[in-house]
């Protein structure tokens, strides 16, 4: 495996604007690994917008490495195999086994799956990994099933399933042996090697088409350009904000607003969602220094049953959420309600965290020191921003859970 290009840190602006991996490195060795569709972009925001994991090693960081990839899946590819070779610091202190996401192989007629935890090797049983993402890892087996059509149960209906008319699953009476084949050639594009399943595709092409079996040699061809189509212009990333976004002067001005001279970090917002008080949810969402911190979201299923009440509502999951010893501290709270709810909040949450309660009636922002709410048009542009993008998804994470327990209660 090739070695990292390194660069000093005063010559960030060398780093490539494409995709890849990068990794960060003190005098004792690599602390972090992680990927990016811009590496450089990427790595600017860890220093100009640190999280608070980056709060615990961005200072000891000496030197940033880079590996340039032709594509976000190879980036992705990639990053796994270099955490799971060199194993940094920091990597496997936020991440343990049960976190990180692999792909499963498992059986003689195989099916592909994503699994947190990987069990002791077995004869029929592949894990690749890990991947710490396992949105981007969904999107590119959703992408490469069109070029590697695979099973993902046991057992297929006897008659051809939705996936089957869709081209993405071998079909009731796949052959084994070219089914075999699909998944090796799967299989060495998720391991990094796939150049070696291009030279493969492209043999098998050519052999075909000497045999005069002209319908297996389009086959391969159409799997040869496709694959080369997706790996090239897919894009599996979270695009980040490129918005300039001065998180400072946010932060200092919430800090006059709630007059404390304590930085604001984290920030969680808390919304509910129920029909008429059936399947009843409540969701946390976690901002970091002004941007959502996906991995500390929550969700409760509320237990209190009877007449929708979403004071009680927050009221529980207030509670609920701080027998959490373990979960990171807020720095302020930011509730969906008005006065009712800031109350039940303030009864709730531990003393001295800051709160507020954001009432959807004229977009009335409540503080436990103001007796009079302040209009949210009235002030400044960042705060303004701010409250409502955690509103806003805090109230869309409520209704997504909600929405799941209410499909899962339809189906039985």
């Amino acid at each position: 495996m090739k070695r990292f290009n390194f660069v000093k840190l005063t010559r960030i602006n060398d780093l490539p604007r494409s995709s890849g991996v990068y990794a960060f490195k003190d005098n004792e060795g690599l602390l972090y690994i992680g990927k990016a569709g811009d590496i450089r972009g990427r790595v600017k925001n860890h220093f100009q917008q640190p999280s608070y994991r980056d709060d615990l090693f961005i200072n000891k960081v000496k030197k940033i490495g880079y590996f340039q990839t032709l594509s976000e899946i190879e980036a992705l590819i990639l990053e796994a195999q270099l955490i799971k070779k060199y194993q940094p610091r920091f990597n496997v202190i936020w991440r343990d086994d049960k976190n990180y996401f692999y792909v499963l192989i498992d059986g003689a007629c195989p099916i592909v799956s994503i699994t947190h935890q990987p069990l002791q090797a077995q004869k029929k049983k592949k894990y690749i990994g890990p991947f710490t993402d396992g949105r981007a890892l969904k999107k590119t087996l959703q992408l490469l099933r069109k070029v590697f059509p695979y099973y993902t149960a046991k057992h297929h209906p006897e008659k051809m399933c939705t996936y089957c008319h869709l081209r993405l699953c071998p079909g009731p009476k796949a052959d084994l042996k070219e089914y075999r084949k699909t998944i090796k050639n799967l299989i060495g594009v998720l391991e990094g090697k796939k150049q070696k399943v291009l030279r493969d595709l492209k043999k098998e092409m050519k052999t075909s088409s000497e045999e005069k079996n002209f319908e297996k040699a389009a086959k391969a061809r159409d799997k040869f350009f496709a694959l080369e189509k997706i790996i090239s212009n897919a894009k599996v990333f979270e695009r980040q904000d490129d918005v300039a976004f001065d998180w400072q002067s946010t932060n200092t001005i919430l800090k006059g607003l709630l007059q404390t001279q304590k930085d604001i970090k984290r920030i969680e917002g808390y919304d509910v969602s129920n029909t008429q008080g059936i399947n009843a949810t409540a969701s946390m969402v976690v901002f970091v220094n002004g941007k959502p911190s996906k991995d500390d979201y929550r969700k409760f299923k509320i237990k209190i049953a009877g007449k929708p009440n979403d004071t009680a509502m927050i009221k529980e999951a207030l509670q609920r959420r701080f027998t959490h010893q373990e979960w990171q501290e807020p720095d302020l709270i930011l509730i969906d309600g008005g006065k009712p709810q800031l109350s039940a909040a303030l009864s709730s949450a531990r003393p001295g965290i800051p709160i507020m309660a954001l009432a959807k009636r004229n977009n009335e922002l409540f503080l436990k020191e103001k007796k009079n709410p302040y209009l949210l048009i009235d002030m400044p542009r960042e705060i303004f921003n701010l409250v409502l993008q955690i509103r806003d998804e805090s109230h869309r994470f409520a209704i997504k859970y909600h929405k799941q327990l209410r499909q899962k209660e339809l189906l039985g």
